[in-house]
């Protein structure tokens, strides 16, 4: 498989709402306007996994911020985008369901981890279920206990890796 790693473009965005609507519940899944919001405004933390013809199969996106938590607010609120902060978020990372454990996920995860870190960062965060801990725990990642985060009515917990 020709895994292609590249920024998102507003071109992408049927798609990536199709693959959000597969990944989440619909109580989690961003709506489209948020999705688009994301696009527009920080489309540098906004990247997509293709393969073949530049088909679309998973991507990875988050605002940058100077907190070392995510909030709710973050979600919805493209204000909150602080262009040059400390923390690289990460919203979502999502890889369609044919093509889970091919190591799509890790890749999306690394291209952004290099990313942060060759843009400055002092590190990335996230907030994930119970079940995913140690998925990031092995890009590093540390589980700094239950978040404030009720997004989707969903109980998460706030992970960091520190550069």
């Amino acid at each position: 498989m020709n895994l292609h790693i590249r920024k998102t473009t507003m071109n992408d965005l049927d798609t990536i709402v199709e693959i959000e609507n597969q990944c989440f519940p619909e109580a989690e899944a961003a709506s489209r306007t948020s999705l688009e919001n994301r696009i527009r405004i920080f489309t540098d933390s906004f990247f997509v996994a293709t393969v073949e013809e530049d088909e679309i199969v998973g991507f990875i996106n988050g605002c940058i911020t100077n907190d070392r938590t995510i909030c709710d607010e973050m979600f919805d609120d493209p204000k909150l985008h602080i262009p040059d902060g400390d923390y690289q978020s990460i919203f979502g990372l999502d890889v369609i369901p044919e093509y889970r454990q091919r190591g799509i996920a890790g890749q999306l995860m690394k291209h952004m981890i290099q990313v942060s870190e060759k843009n400055g960062r002092k590190g990335v965060i996230l907030t994930c279920k119970e079940h995913l801990i140690n998925y990031y725990s092995k890009f590093g990642f540390e589980n700094m206990g239950i978040s404030a985060s009720v997004h989707g009515g969903a109980q998460w917990y706030d992970m960091i890796l520190e550069f």
